[in-house]
C-alpha cells in the first residue's frame, strides 16, 4: 500500500527517486503550474525550455522526464500534463487526474514528491487522493516479475501556515482512498475464490477491524425470513447467497441512510445463459456491493454524524439443474410475486429483497448501487453512471454530488408509461422484465415498486464505470475503478452537515 504523507520542507530539499511537476498549455506554449517554483529556480529561469525540448506540451496525462540539476535533492523530474491553463487555477478533477498519472508512472519508485497545485486543503486532498488511486495495482494473482510494485511514498509539500488543514486533508484522502482501493480489490479477485460467503467473511473482518456492527443471514435465515428474490438467484449455484447488513452509527447523527449494493459474484446469466463475448467480466458484477461496503466504512473512519447502514445483496447466478427457470414465480421478501421471465435480470431480484428489508428500519433516504443494466451503458457509455429517483430534489442531489467528486453521472427519468409492460404478468403481481427499449429505465421502475412509502430512494446503474476495459487513464486503471463510493461518502457528508437531500 502507498504511504501518504505532507512536509513543510521547500520541494527542492526532499530526497526522492522523482518530484513530480504540473505544467499546463499555455496561448504561448507550456506554463509552469503552481508549486514547481523551487524546480524552476534549479533550472535557472530555463525549467520551459527544457521541457519543450523533450516535447512537453502541458496537454492532460501527458508525461515528461528531465534529469534533475544541482539544486535538487530528488534524483528526477517528472512534468504531468494538467491540460489547458486557467486564470482561476485548475479544477480538482484535474488535479486528481494529473496526480493518478505521476504515480502510475513511477511505479517502482521508492519514493516521489508531489510537487503539483496545492495551496487549500480541497486541493491537497485531490492531489494526494488522485496519486494514492493511481498507483493502485492489483498483483494477488501475479508471480515473480508480474509486474513493477506500486511507488512506495507520496509526499506533499505544503505550507507551515496550513500545514494542518493540509494533515487533516491528505486523511480524509487516506480513508476515501484506501476503501476504494478495498472496492477494487473485491471487484478484481477471480469468482472461484469470491462468492457469497467468502466476500461476507471478508466484511465481518473489516468490521471487527473498524467497530462496525455486522450481521450476515446465510441460507438457512433466508428461507426463514423469506427472502424469495435472493434464494431465486442463488439457488441454481453450490455457493448459496447471503445478505450482509453492515451498520455504522453516530451518537449525534439526525439523518439514517440505507445503501444498498447488488453483489452478484458471478454472473452467468442462470438459464437465460449470456453468449460467449459477455460473460468473461461478469465477476465485476458484484460492484455495487462492493461500493456501498467501502462507503460505509470511510464514513466510519471519517467519523460523519450520520448513521449510515450498507446491506449487500450477494449471490451467484448459475445455470444447474436446480436453478430458477424463465416463468417461475419467486415471491420476493415482503410478499410481492415476481414471474421472472429472463432469469439474466437477477440484479433487481436481489436488490428488491435488499430494498424492502433496508425499508423497515425507516431510514430517511434509500440509494442503491447496481451494475444492473446493459441498456445503461448504451444510453451514457462507459464512464458515466445513471441517476433515478423517487423525489427530484434526491435526484439533483446525488448529480451534484458526483460532479463536486469527479464521478460523471447523468439524471435519468422514471417514466410511468414503462411500468406497465411489468404489470401485465397473467400470473403475478409483476414480471422482472418489460418494454426492451428503455431497459435501464424499466429496471429502475421495478426497483421503486419495493420502495416503502414515503422513504426517498435513488437508484444508481454503474454499470458503464464500474469496471475498465481499456488503458488505464487519469487515476482510473484497467478493472474495478470503485464508482460510486466517493458519491455516496459526499452524499453520507452532507446529509451529516444537515443538508437536505
Amino acid at each position: 500500500m502507498t504511504a501518504l504523507s505532507v512536509s513543510t520542507s521547500s520541494a527542492a530539499s526532499l530526497r526522492a527517486d522523482a518530484l513530480v511537476i504540473g505544467v499546463a498549455k499555455g496561448p504561448k506554449g507550456i506554463v509552469v503550474a503552481p508549486g514547481a517554483e523551487a524546480v524552476a529556480e534549479a533550472f535557472e529561469g530555463k525549467l520551459t525550455e527544457v521541457l519543450g525540448t523533450l516535447g512537453a506540451t502541458g496537454a492532460e496525462g501527458e508525461t515528461v522526464k528531465a534529469p534533475s540539476p544541482a539544486g535538487l535533492k530528488a534524483a528526477l523530474v517528472l512534468a504531468v500534463g494538467l491540460g489547458d491553463a486557467a486564470e482561476g487555477g485548475f479544477e480538482l478533477e484535474a488535479l486528481r487526474r494529473a496526480a493518478g498519472v505521476a504515480a502510475r508512472a513511477l511505479a517502482g519508485a521508492k519514493k516521489a514528491v508531489l510537487a503539483l497545485p496545492a495551496e487549500s486543503a480541497d486541493e491537497v486532498e485531490a492531489v494526494a487522493l488522485g496519486g494514492l488511486l493511481g498507483a493502485y495495482a492489483f498483483g494477488t494473482y501475479k508471480n515473480g516479475n508480474g509486474g513493477k510494485e506500486p511507488v512506495g511514498e507520496l509526499l506533499l509539500p505544503v505550507a507551515r501556515k496550513g500545514s494542518k488543514d493540509a494533515k487533516a486533508a491528505v486523511e480524509r484522502a487516506l480513508a476515501v482512498g484506501e476503501e476504494m482501493n478495498r472496492a477494487r480489490d473485491l471487484v478484481n479477485t477471480a469468482p472461484n475464490d469470491l462468492n457469497p460467503k467468502s466476500f461476507a467473511a471478508i466484511v465481518q473482518t473489516a468490521g471487527k477491524e473498524h467497530g462496525l456492527k455486522v450481521e450476515v443471514l446465510d441460507e438457512k435465515a433466508l428461507v426463514k425470513g423469506g427472502f424469495g428474490g435472493l434464494l431465486g438467484v442463488g439457488t441454481g449455484s453450490v455457493n448459496p447467497p447471503r445478505l450482509v447488513k453492515v451498520a455504522y452509527t453516530h451518537p449525534k447523527a439526525r439523518a439514517s441512510l440505507a445503501f444498498v449494493g447488488k453483489g452478484i459474484t458471478y454472473d452467468s446469466g442462470g438459464i437465460s445463459l449470456k453468449p460467449a463475448g459477455h460473460n468473461e467480466t461478469m465477476k465485476c458484477d458484484m460492484a455495487g456491493a462492493a461500493a456501498v461496503f467501502a462507503a460505509v466504512v470511510a464514513a466510519k473512519r471519517l467519523g460523519l454524524q450520520v448513521n449510515v447502514t450498507a446491506w449487500l445483496a450477494l449471490a451467484e447466478n448459475m445455470p444447474s439443474g436446480s436453478a430458477t427457470r424463465p416463468g417461475d414465480v419467486l415471491r420476493m421478501y415482503g410478499g410481492k410475486t415476481v414471474e421472472v421471465l429472463n432469469t439474466d435480470a437477477e440484479g433487481r431480484l436481489v436488490l428488491a429483497d435488499a430494498i424492502v428489508r433496508a425499508g423497515e428500519e425507516n431510514p430517511d433516504v434509500i440509494i442503491d448501487v447496481a451494475t444492473l443494466t446493459g441498456a445503461m451503458m448504451m444510453a451514457l457509455g462507459n464512464r458515466t453512471f445513471g441517476v433515478m429517483a423517487n423525489d427530484d430534489d434526491l435526484r439533483t442531489a446525488l448529480h451534484a454530488a458526483a460532479g463536486e467528486v469527479g464521478e460523471q453521472s447523468w439524471p435519468m427519468p422514471l417514466p410511468a408509461e414503462l411500468r406497465k409492460g411489468m404489470t401485465e404478468s397473467t400470473i403475478a403481481d409483476l414480471a422482472n422484465m418489460g418494454e426492451r427499449m428503455g431497459g435501464g429505465l424499466v429496471a429502475g421502475l421495478f426497483l421503486k415498486e419495493f420502495v416503502a412509502e414515503g422513504i426517498e430512494w435513488a437508484h444508481l446503474d454503474i454499470a458503464g464505470p464500474a469496471f475498465h476495459e481499456g488503458a488505464p487513464f487519469g487515476y482510473t486503471p484497467k478493472g474495478g475503478t470503485a464508482s460510486a463510493v466517493r458519491t455516496l461518502v459526499r452524499f453520507a457528508e452532507q446529509k451529516a452537515a444537515g443538508g437536505k437531500a
